[in-house]
């Protein structure tokens, strides 16, 4: 996932952060290394149109921001980044995001990085970082006084500052904290930089562009503050701080704790507590653990924290650090100071405000010494240590001041009325002093508190405010972010479900949930950034009785309108295997739900087995389960099988736009076999399989009539006047349902009758996979090993063949080559600290198109002894290679995030204890040369890296062999191992024992060449470990398996006349299925077709219409013309041709 690492934004490889004191480092260019930030933070960041919660925007304007693009990940370095489509710069960039994530930090670390020359620096000539809480204390600045303020400013004149407005940025740290209003529209602006003004006339200038019209603004504020300022903004870039990466809250502990040791141990008692650990993405939380945590050290206790919520762990902090339960007084005075400046719109507090709230000098150097409180370094004011932590305090002030005696309904009324007047009520739950109070209103909250302040908080008193909460009007807000975290914090089981089922009763047509009266009522839609979101979320469902389905990110079936009540999540940064690890957690005890949909979404084995443990437990009842075009190959399909075995419920599962290939398929077979498979739908892709495959489906249905195989995705024909329901639509292309059409990867949807619909078109093994169906690959230069491909739509694309996703965020033309190693690698120095672990690509493609690509790698993971820290990217440019650190690594692929391209590859650093003990994923290939007299047979035991796969087949095919596909080993291997090669019979095998190593495509691989003879029975042939003869790998060979192998040009045959050629057997499929028809009209040029007949060709307008006018000028070629015709095909098409052939049984030109 991408991240936020300030010590990525110089010229070092992000490897290099992680490397141990003793590791030696190989630059392989001059790096600028002194001065790097230490204490960085990564934090992701997502650029998107607009922000959340945006309601003051007319209708036709919201709908133009959720059609458009829906963000993507950005670094720091690209806040400022020119717009890809206009090439401007922006000149304001807004920072929001949720209470406590981390905007302050972040906004602190810009003006440090730039102070160090690794930010900005041919930017900005000066950056002024302001506080606006600080600012907030002065009632009338200069401009020129507000500059003199930042302390850390280079001494020049004022004049000679502003004489440059463009190189100038203005950071405005926590702009809503204040209590002022920027937005009010006052003629008065400040137009001199020597005029005072009132502060928030000031700050307005510049937002509004009065003042310095051409300098730059970077503001911080938290999402639901933003509606003050939009009509004070100009042209802003939006930006959400969504928190810490996954690896950034580990990191975050390795530099709260000064010991290593402590470290360690904190982290892993944590990682080992999911629902911890998922808050820890949040900063704040993070502190707030670490800080409990090291309190425990230093008290000598046993660590434990169980704590479930954000104010269980505020409880748990306040009850740790407090020395006495004589403090108890004085602690509720904070209470009220903290609510006071709620209240207010204060957060720093004079010595003398805690002097008139009755706090002495001993009890605030108590307060400072417990952390609660700090010094400001700038000034004598106080404030909490966390924003967070005086809302927490405002909290327990509501609770306590309502615990009087003297407390009734109408003092209850007052303090909502106070909350409401100080949040809005629009934005009421999305506060956090209400999300703290709906946490202390719980079993659990009132306990700690009644042990922190010795008193008795009746509960009914309690539940009277929250009802009088609930009960205003306006307040119930369906399905909003905001009311289920409040809902997550108290969780109260009797609570939950009442809210829940009375939200089932009203209509979702909230913008803010993007869901909109066109779509359908019993469709809930919510959009979830964060894993925090996504736990609060699903907690929250599990009481939501009437939804019987859940649909994530929407890649379901647009085509058909689900009765069941449905709930779509939609997720605009990538789903990560933790994410899969909290979703799937929930719905082990979502008794209700019936039907999930992932469609769309890259699903990963880890994913899988944590889907197959959730389909075991008793309180889970899915019946139906969608993972149509989820990257779904044969290697998942054990998994898949498994997870029928486990499921006692699963009815209808739907598995097409995978590739499965036949093996994948063979092993569902099996377990369709069994007799306690519950699964009554299968609906899968046909056309690709075997017509072996093919028999074992239909003998399947026949031997049970219950169940249904089925295929039936076809290609979408779209009415541009319609929508995908086949609603009418307003020819504005602004219009909402224009815009989702436009916005929106069409998805697969059931037809009416199943059994009749077969995928189309048919596709080859190069195809990319994705929303629209197979995308076929073009041969740019088969010599180079250059491919293209073209993507007409956003989404995942997948290519099984080479193991390489794209996703994508516009249609987009990709150029793929095939690299070698050696001729990299090889001239660094890394060759001898790092191991090859997957194919290297040479991959162009406009930037800013691609939000993620996926590079393989063939470390076998799941054998746990490889960590993913040693993964990294290698990329070779013109000055050198750089080592770039993934965002991720799963089980298969090494994840970049908005990547740049150039010659790529994964790269393992080899560690000396571990080196000779990597697991891999290896294949085997077997190819066969096939006459009258003998058999020839080559094995070749390599690492499953598709460019060495595709050299082996090159060359094999240069001496007349043919690839026989056979499964691939089921167990990791290890290179450098030695395997031997043994048969069923006594066949000639040289050598018989093979070395598993690594050896770049350009190099000769090493394999034992079989001689069969005669083969007129069975063969079989095993790999065995050397060292401990355990069978790593079997195949049975039939004589049936073999073809006669694809002859380079096709040859005459004694019957020829009576065979039809090549290209006339297979005319329809060559219409339907060639989809790079001009460089093949290239070839023929001169030799069969005229300049007339060429140009003819190349002007209809699509692939099929060229190919039929081609044919339509056969009648006068000869078989000569023929056979050229059939070399330019196969040297375009390859696979295609081979395909065919083999399709044929290998007659066809009378061969």
């Amino acid at each position: 996932m991408l991240h936020l690492s300030l010590l990525y934004l110089g010229t070092v490889p992000k490897i290099y952060q992680n490397l141990e004191e003793n590791d030696e480092l190989y630059f392989i260019e001059t790096l600028k290394t002194e001065n790097l930030l230490q204490n960085f933070t990564q934090l992701l960041l997502l650029q998107k149109p607009c922000p959340r919660g945006w309601k003051t925007l007319d209708r036709k304007s919201w709908h133009q921001c959720v059609a458009e693009e829906r963000g993507h990940l950005i670094e720091i370095q690209d806040l400022f980044k020119p717009n890809p489509d206009t090439q401007e710069e922006p000149q304001l960039v807004i920072l929001e995001g949720a209470a406590g994530i981390g905007k302050s930090t972040l906004a602190r670390q810009v003006r440090r990085a730039w102070e160090e020359g690794q930010l900005y620096r041919n930017r900005f000539q000066h950056v002024f970082y302001f506080s606006c809480r600080e600012l907030a204390q002065c009632k009338q600045l200069s401009l020129a006084e507000l500059i003199a303020k930042d302390q850390t400013v280079p001494v020049a004149p004022i004049r000679k500052i502003l004489s440059q407005p463009k190189k100038l940025l203005f950071i405005l740290d926590g702009i809503d904290e204040p209590a002022w209003v920027l937005k009010e529209q006052n003629p008065q602006l400040c137009l001199h930089w020597s005029q005072p003004q009132p502060v928030h006339r000031l700050l307005g200038s510049l937002l509004r562009k009065s003042m310095l019209p051409g300098a730059s603004l970077l503001l911080t504020a938290r999402t639901t503050a933003l509606q003050k300022f939009i009509p004070s903004l100009w042209q802003p870039r939006w930006v959400e701080v969504l928190g810490f990466s996954e690896s950034g809250w580990k990191e975050y502990f390795n530099k709260y704790f000064s010991e290593k040791s402590e470290a360690i141990t904190a982290f892993s008692l944590v990682d080992s507590n999911p629902v911890l650990s998922t808050l820890c993405l949040v900063p704040w939380v993070s502190w707030l653990v670490c800080t409990c945590l090291k309190q425990q050290m230093e008290q000598g206790r046993d660590l434990s924290l169980t704590s479930q919520t954000t104010t269980a762990l505020c409880l748990k902090y306040l009850s740790q650090t407090l020395p006495n339960h004589a403090l108890g007084t004085h602690l509720r005075v904070l209470c009220s100071l903290a609510a006071e400046g709620i209240c207010r719109r204060r957060t720093l507090f004079s010595k003398r405000d805690l002097y008139e709230q009755g706090l002495s000098e001993d009890v605030i150097a108590t307060f400072l010494k417990m952390g609660v409180l700090q010094k400001q370094p700038s000034s004598q004011n106080y404030s909490f240590a966390q924003l967070c932590l005086q809302e927490f305090f405002a909290a327990m002030s509501c609770i306590l001041g309502n615990n009087e005696e003297k407390c009734s309904d109408m003092e209850n009324y007052r303090v909502v009325e106070t909350l409401i007047e100080v949040y809005g009520r629009q934005d009421l739950f999305e506060a956090p002093t209400i999300r703290f109070l709906f946490g202390l209103l719980s079993e659990q909250g009132v306990n700690e508190m009644e042990k922190i302040f010795t008193t008795h908080l009746p509960l009914n008193t309690i539940w009277e405010i929250l009802d009088k909460a609930r009960a205003l009007p306006q307040h119930q807000h369906l399905y909003s972010l905001g009311l289920f975290h409040c809902l997550y914090e108290i969780q109260k089981e009797e609570l939950l479900t009442q809210v829940m089922h009375n939200l089932k009763r009203e209509k979702a047509c909230d913008p803010t949930d993007m869901t909109h009266p066109g779509f359908q009522t019993n469709v809930k839609h919510l959009v979830i950034q964060t894993d925090v979101e996504l736990m609060v979320v699903t907690f929250c469902i599990k009481y939501c009785h009437h939804v019987k389905r859940l649909q994530l990110n929407g890649g379901g079936q647009h085509g058909q309108k689900p009765m069941a009540p449905r709930m779509v999540l939609s997720r605009w940064i990538p789903i990560t295997d933790t994410s899969w690890k909290i979703l799937f957690s929930t719905l082990e005890f979502t008794g209700t739900l019936e039907e999930l949909d992932l469609s769309g979404n890259p699903v990963s084995l880890f994913a899988l087995w944590s889907l197959r443990r959730t389909l075991r437990c008793s309180g889970c009842h899915l019946r139906t389960l969608w993972l149509v075009n989820c990257g779904l190959t044969s290697s998942h399909c054990v998994v898949l099988a498994s997870l029928l075995r486990a499921s006692s419920s699963l009815a209808e599962l739907d598995l097409q736009l995978n590739d499965l290939g036949n093996h994948g398929v063979r092993l569902l077979c099996e377990e369709l076999r069994n007799p306690a498979c519950k699964l009554r739908i299968l609906r899968l892709d046909k056309a690709p399989l075997s017509d072996q495959v093919m028999k074992k489906l239909r003998a399947l249905e026949a031997k049970n009539p219950q169940l249904l195989i089925s295929s039936t995705w076809k290609p979408h024909v779209m009415d541009p006047s319609k929508n995908m329901d086949g609603e009418e639509m307003d020819d504005n292309p602004n219009s909402f349902k224009w815009q989702r059409l436009q916005a929106e990867p069409f998805h697969p949807s059931p037809p009416d009758s199943p059994r009749d619909k077969h995928l189309e078109p048919l596709g080859t093994e190069d195809d990319f996979w994705g929303p629209t169906g197979p995308v076929a690959t073009e041969v740019v230069d088969r010599e180079s090993n250059l491919y293209r491909v073209q993507f007409p739509v956003p989404g995942s694309y997948h290519c099984p063949n080479t193991g390489l996703r794209f996703v994508v965020r516009r249609a987009v033309t990709i150029e793929i080559g095939f690299c070698s190693w050696s001729q990299h690698l090889d001239k660094t120095p890394l060759q001898h600290s790092h191991m090859v672990a997957g194919p290297l690509f040479d991959i162009k493609a406009e930037q800013g198109a691609v939000t993620a690509v996926y590079l393989p790698h063939f470390v076998a993971l799941q054998e746990g002894q490889v960590d993913v820290s040693w993964f990294s990217v290698a990329h070779f440019q013109d000055h050198g290679m750089v080592l770039e650190t993934p965002n991720r690594v799963e089980q298969h692929y090494t994840v970049l995030e908005n990547p740049t391209f150039s010659p790529v590859g994964v790269l393992l650093r080899m560690i000396p204890a571990v080196r000779l003990f990597i697991p891999i994923t290896s294949i085997t290939l077997i190819y066969y040369h096939f006459n009258l007299k003998e058999v020839t047979l080559h094995l070749y035991l390599i690492p499953n890296d598709c460019t060495i796969r595709k050299a082996i087949d090159d060359e094999e095919m240069k001496f007349q062999f043919v690839r026989i596909n056979k499964p691939p080993p089921l167990d990791s291997l290890y290179i450098g191992s030695r395997y031997t090669v043994s048969a069923s019979k006594k066949l000639e095998i040289i050598p018989k024992e093979l070395e598993l190593c690594y050896r770049s495509p350009g190099e000769s691989q090493l394999f034992s060449e079989i001689y069969a003879g005669h083969m007129s029975s069975d063969i079989k042939l095993k790999i065995r470990d050397k060292k401990h003869m355990n069978l790593i790998w079997k195949a049975l060979l039939k004589p049936e398996d073999l073809r006669s192998a694809l002859p380079m040009i096709p040859a005459a045959h004694k019957d020829a006349p009576a065979l039809l050629h090549f290209v006339d057997q297979h005319r329809e499929q060559l219409v339907a299925r060639v989809t790079s028809v001009d460089p093949v009209l290239d070839k023929l040029h001169g030799a069969v077709l005229s300049e007339e007949e060429y140009e003819a060709v190349r002007a209809e307008a699509t692939n099929q219409d060229k190919m039929r006018k081609l044919f339509s000028f056969s009648r006068s070629w000869t078989r000569a013309c023929k056979d050229r015709v059939y070399q330019a095909l196969k040297e375009i098409h390859p696979h295609l041709i081979m395909d065919l052939f083999e399709k044929s049984g290998g007659i066809s030109v009378g061969s």
